[in-house]
């Protein structure tokens, strides 16, 4: 098994063993040095070795970011022990139905900077659990948004492979401060914590519940002037509609991913990092990074949707329509295949279709409606699963949203679709405004004369506070329909 960024990471350690690896800024304002973090993931490494010799089963770690925590992923990594990153956000059902089907013999846990154990009992599997591929070396999980998490087995391979790109794709090397906005259970960390201490940098982790204080946010990026800021949409919404004077000069590339980010609030980016290069990312979990975008701030503000981009290095991308391969323009679903992706999901028999082997590659089905122009440029259109038929017309629900967002007195727009006796199902926009003089009446005048009749909203529910939010930092649909229901 290749064990190259815990690897790296030691060798740093031994080379320049008083850099700092981790900056926590605002009241904490503590810097950790790689000798510090390597000597962690030792003590934390020999622990676990006497407790769980056997390191073919996984362990889960259910933690907040913290020097234990990342020196616990650290540790795992160097012995090749499997290791499931559960969120904190996961209540305790859920939790043991992931172990269970992962076949972790304990949940580890940080209090203190002190791991803490909670073992598991066997299950049907018995002492070896459910197979792993061989190369496991981190289990990551689907959002859940649409049921039970599903396990996703990052080998080690594409683990190094991914940190490798990252690094030299961004610089991300000695001296180099990279913000990690994400929780550590996501994959958004390979770049901004992993791909960053295997190349020598610095990550400055923002903490997770704190992660939509403005205050805090603007006072971190203010103390720990980081050179890189990779985030989700919520990140830039929050400090682009602060209103402040602030502005930091020192970013030099600001990454954007996660989900489309409004023209509204892209407009203000070039204002807060004047000398950033801005890039749109697209990925998955199941695949990682595929594609990335770099624009200007021109394109920002005049483009409604940006272009998905080029794919990165030994990344093939097609659009699939019917059944076919689109040669030409037109749209479909997009099937990517990544040096980066896992084989398939864990465990899940009924979702072994959204891997398809084609030649000698394996290709994921994102589930991503995309249309490619005439000159070949791909653009997001939605998700499969957020098409919905109202009165025997198809309409894709984030095109609705684009749409309001689009409108000038709109700070945040999401579309839900329920129940109607007489159309099957009526959309329901809620819609948080900038500006207060904006009624439901304008926002329908707005709507009809840029989309089907039949996209325009039943209902508008204008609110005053941001639309509540899911644990991957999007709007939760599922939490907007419980206002209606």
């Amino acid at each position: 098994m290749s064990r190259s960024v815990a690897a790296d990471v030691a060798v740093r350690a031994k080379q320049s063993p008083d850099d700092p690896a981790l900056l926590f800024g605002g009241a904490r304002d503590e810097v950790v040095t790689y000798a510090e973090l390597v000597g962690a993931a030792e003590r934390i490494g020999a622990e676990l070795a006497g407790r769980y010799p056997d390191t073919r089963r996984p362990l889960a770690l259910q933690a907040s970011k913290s020097t234990a925590a990342i020196a616990t992923v650290l540790a795992c990594m160097k012995a090749g022990r499997p290791l499931l990153l559960a969120s904190t956000e996961l209540g305790r059902e859920l939790l043991a139905e992931l172990v269970g089907r992962s076949g972790c013999q304990a949940v580890l846990g940080i209090t203190e900077e002190r791991l803490t154990h909670r073992p598991v009992a066997l299950g049907q599997d018995g002492p070896g659990g459910p197979v792993l591929p061989e190369d496991t070396s981190l289990l990551l999980t689907t959002s859940g948004s649409t049921g039970i998490p599903k396990l996703v087995p990052l080998g080690a391979a594409g683990v190094d492979a991914f940190t490798s790109w990252a690094g030299s794709a961004f610089a991300l090397g000695t001296g180099t401060r990279v913000l990690n906005f994400a929780p550590l259970n996501f994959d958004l960390t390979l770049l901004d914590i992993w791909g960053t201490l295997r190349h020598g940098g610095c990550v400055v982790p923002v903490d997770h519940d704190r992660s939509v204080d403005t205050k805090y946010l603007l006072g971190l990026l203010e103390s720990t002037r980081p050179h890189v800021v990779q985030a989700v949409p919520m990140f830039f919404r929050l400090l682009t509609e602060a209103g402040t004077g602030s502005t930091f000069p020192g970013v030099r590339e600001l990454l954007l991913t996660g989900d489309h980010v409004p023209r509204s609030v892209r407009a203000g980016l070039s204002r807060l990092f004047p000398a950033a290069r801005l890039h749109n990312v697209y990925g998955c979990t199941e695949t990682n990074d595929s594609m990335i975008h770099t624009f200007s701030a021109a394109e920002a503000a005049d483009r409604e949707v940006l272009p998905l981009g080029s794919p990165l290095p030994g990344v093939l991308v097609d659009v699939v329509a019917e059944g076919e391969v689109l040669r030409g323009a037109g749209s479909g679903e997009l099937l990517v295949s990544t040096p980066f992706q896992t084989a398939g999901y864990l465990g899940e028999a009924g979702a072994k279709d959204r891997f398809v082997v084609r030649g000698d590659r394996v290709w994921y089905r994102t589930g991503d409606v995309v249309t490619r122009s005439a000159g070949g440029e791909l653009a997001l259109v939605g998700r499969t699963d957020s098409q919905v038929k109202v009165r025997g017309v198809r309409i894709n629900l984030e095109e609705v949203e684009r749409v309001l967002q689009g409108h000038g007195g709109v700070a945040e727009a999401a579309v839900v679709a329920v129940p109607h006796p007489d159309s099957g199902r009526a959309l329901h926009a809620f819609v948080r405004r900038s500006d207060d003089a904006v009624t439901g009446l304008q926002l329908r005048s707005y709507c009809a004369a840029k989309v089907n009749r039949a996209a325009i909203p039943a209902a508008f529910h204008l609110m005053t506070d941001p639309l509540p939010i899911g644990p991957t930092g999007k709007v939760s649909r599922r939490l907007l329909m419980e206002k209606i229901q």
